[in-house]
């Protein structure tokens, strides 16, 4: 199938910063595929994108399960004709209590999440770059400053997006072969219903609670879009967006 615009997948699309990176996409040109739990989130997404002529797809979608993943990559492909862009970008994170008191059970929700769906979808659009034509595509994950300069209470979260950036450099080697380009964004405090808590304050490493400044989601989506338009000869493998004057340089 004969694509007219590029395809861009993302999911996590139904609010927060997917919502944001997929209308930015979506008025960059690209036809767009929303995905995440809920349908109705993902309608509101695809009504913000109507600002011109194109295609948009939202299709509610657990991103944990394999079979649902198969069939979200699937339609995308029948319908849209192939995915030239994977935002990786769905997440979760568990209840911030101390190590000793998580359960197995927030631990693996976390981890099915954060990392075993993120494998998964990239997997399936790795399959479809593989093999469509042209050949290729970009994926760009989602990761985090936390990865590295955790926060308090944080294991679950912080060990996923640790993986997310083995996972990144593994599929930038794997795919060079395939024109298949892998990048990872480390976002810090993008103005979200998520970190709307931050303004009123958060955990600090000492224990302390004190506001943080949050920086405008348009400026994640803007980064998102710069890369996404990226020819496939050049990557921005890793890159951190942060508001400037939160606490991560010196955290700790």
């Amino acid at each position: 199938m004969s694509r007219a615009n590029k395809v861009a997948l993302v999911t996590g699309a139904g609010s927060g910063i997917g919502r944001a990176v997929a209308v930015a996409l979506f008025e960059a040109g690209f036809d767009v595929v929303l995905a995440g739990r809920r349908q109705a989130p993902l309608d509101e997404t695809a009504a913000r994108c109507r600002t011109r002529p194109g295609r948009v797809l939202a299709l509610a979608t657990d991103i944990a399960d394999a079979p649902e993943v198969s069939r979200l990559f699937e339609t995308t492909k029948a319908t849209l004709g192939g995915v030239d862009v994977l935002f990786n970008n769905a997440g979760l994170s568990a209840p911030a209590v101390p190590f000793e008191d998580l359960t197995l059970e927030q631990w693996q929700a976390v981890v099915n999440v954060n990392l075993t769906g993120a494998f998964l979808c990239a997997q399936a659009a790795f399959r479809i770059m593989k093999a469509q034509s042209p050949m290729g595509g970009r994926i760009i994950n989602n990761g985090s400053i936390s990865a590295t300069v955790p926060r308090p209470f944080s294991a679950p979260y912080t060990a996923t997006k640790h993986a997310i950036t083995g996972l990144t450099k593994s599929l930038s080697l794997d795919g060079r072969r395939y024109d298949i380009a892998c990048s990872q964004i480390d976002i810090g405090n993008a103005a979200t219903e998520m970190t709307e808590p931050m303004a009123a304050g958060a955990i600090q490493a000492d224990g302390s609670i004190r506001p943080e400044p949050r920086m405008d989601v348009s400026h994640v989506a803007d980064a998102v879009v710069s890369i996404a338009l990226l020819p496939l000869s050049a990557n921005v493998q890793f890159m951190t967006l942060m508001a400037t004057k939160m606490p991560f340089i010196g955290r700790g």
